[in-house]
């Protein structure tokens, strides 16, 4: 009878020692309750409660933990529909808090950033939500990080991932920037042929210039004229003979020749 006595009394201790140990993981807190009421949070490793009385209602990581928001739809300023989605870098600071402050903190967090958002995206036009990216992150952290404290949780970072466009908006904006790109560039050829066309007038001028002193003084303005058209047509007879291509003249350059020499020895005077 003793014995048996003996041997309920040392189940009841084996299954007491075992009801009252918890072993909490590394990185992880849990939450006890005695009789339905918060008593402690059990840090990690071994932790001992009283059975019957005291229950572990909630052991959650103290990590960081990534939150992928779903592409949810927003509208610009300039009445543009776009996709925009976002991951949020989060941990748990105090499971207390996290656990009676908030029904469900993934949730929360998550409408929390949808709506802000939806509200940082209604305040800027189309063009700048694309060169605005870390304005909006850092709208969205410092929204997070007040809202959540309350909650015993910190943000750590939110990113951006991408700001999807109607197709045919991202087309419109396409041609948009190819007549940009197009305008640009005839703006900057004329602007060099305008340079050219300046640089060999200077040119002709310091080419007059150096004619007029090379015959000190002797010819006119208009002999000086006549040499430079004449050195002109023979450059441009000798760049058409060293060109590789084929080439048709429908010309007569005999007469060319001859009007040329005529051109040269045309009397002086009658240009005065």
């Amino acid at each position: 009878m003793g014995s048996s006595i003996l041997a309920i009394l040392s189940l009841i201790i084996i299954g007491y020692s075992v009801g009252s140990v918890r072993v909490v993981k590394e990185g992880n807190a849990a939450l006890i309750e005695r009789l339905g009421r918060y008593r402690s949070t059990l840090e990690p490793g071994v932790n001992f409660i009283v059975p019957l009385l005291d229950a572990l209602v909630i052991e959650d990581t103290l990590r960081e933990q990534i939150l992928d928001i779903e592409p949810r739809s927003a509208t610009t300023r300039d009445n543009v529909n776009v996709e925009i989605d976002a991951v949020i870098y989060w941990r748990i600071l105090d499971l207390e808090k996290t656990y009676y402050a908030i029904e469900d903190v993934e949730t929360a967090i998550q409408e929390l950033v949808v709506t802000t958002l939806r509200s940082e995206i209604g305040k800027m036009d189309l063009q700048e939500t694309f060169s605005s990216r870390e304005a909006i992150n850092k709208a969205l952290l410092d929204v997070l990080d007040e809202a959540t404290e309350p909650w015993g949780v910190k943000v750590n970072r939110v990113e951006v991932q991408e700001i999807k466009i109607p197709s045919e908006v991202e087309e419109s904006m396409r041609l948009e920037q190819a007549a940009e790109i197009a305008k640009r560039a005839a703006i900057t050829k004329a602007e060099g042929q305008k340079e050219a066309a300046i640089l060999e007038a200077e040119g002709n001028v310091q080419s007059m210039r150096l004619i007029a002193q090379a015959f000190d003084g002797q010819l006119s303005q208009g002999d000086i004229l006549k040499f430079l058209i004449a050195q002109r047509y023979v450059d441009a007879n000798q760049k058409l003979g060293e060109s590789d291509n084929s080439k048709v003249v429908f010309m007569d350059p005999r007469a060319l020749t001859e009007g040329l020499v005529d051109l040269i020895q045309e009397n002086p005077e009658a240009n005065n």
